[in-house]
């Protein structure tokens, strides 16, 4: 005889909750997870969707990534954290940076993640409340090629994400900057 064991929904709603991500498979997944953690999940799938969102139904929480197909995910997140109140803004990348992750706390968000990550760890990140002043050192400084990484992804930051700006203000071509920005710094 089979059992089956079927999951319940929540016994109460916790909080609303913006999920802004471009991929529909994540969206899909990590929506349902958090579902039945408790959350309303609205979903967007563009910066344009998203603002959209924040503007008809602010949320107490958003999930926001950083790269979206038609922009930057800090758009979305300065546009939340200028609301009363502010929700607690967690950024999501895959493109991980010191200049985005400075950006996305100095705009308001609450924590920033890097891909892939768990459910417990976006969770943790919306209980966070003040920084950490044990987080392990590196032992050894990064190598050439993560901080040249960083310093276009800087670059890149200052002129407001626009690719050929960059380019012309680095004096490189542009596609040898877009070669550059895709690999992340841990495959350098």
């Amino acid at each position: 005889m089979e059992q089956r064991h079927e999951v319940s929904p929540p016994s109460k709603v916790t909080a609303s909750l913006l999920l802004i991500d471009d991929d529909k498979t994540f969206c899909e997944v990590v929506g349902d997870a958090l579902t039945h953690r408790g959350f309303v999940v609205a979903v967007a799938h563009s910066v344009e969707e998203g603002l959209r969102h924040v503007e008809s139904s602010p949320p107490k929480f958003a999930l926001v990534d950083l790269r979206l197909r038609d922009g930057s995910g800090l758009t979305v997140v300065r546009k939340l954290c200028t609301l009363a109140p502010p929700p607690k803004v967690v950024v999501l990348t895959g493109f991980a940076s010191i200049a985005t992750a400075v950006e996305a706390i100095k705009l308001g968000a609450v924590y920033y993640l890097v891909k892939p990550v768990t459910i417990s760890q976006i969770l943790a990140a919306f209980r966070r409340t003040k920084g950490n002043a044990t987080v392990p050192l590196p032992r050894k400084p990064a190598p050439f090629e993560a901080l040249e990484w960083e310093y276009l992804n800087q670059a890149l930051v200052a002129c407001k994400g626009n690719v050929s700006a960059t380019a012309r203000r680095l004096g490189m071509h542009r596609r040898t900057l877009q070669r550059k920005l895709s690999r992340s710094p841990h495959e350098v």
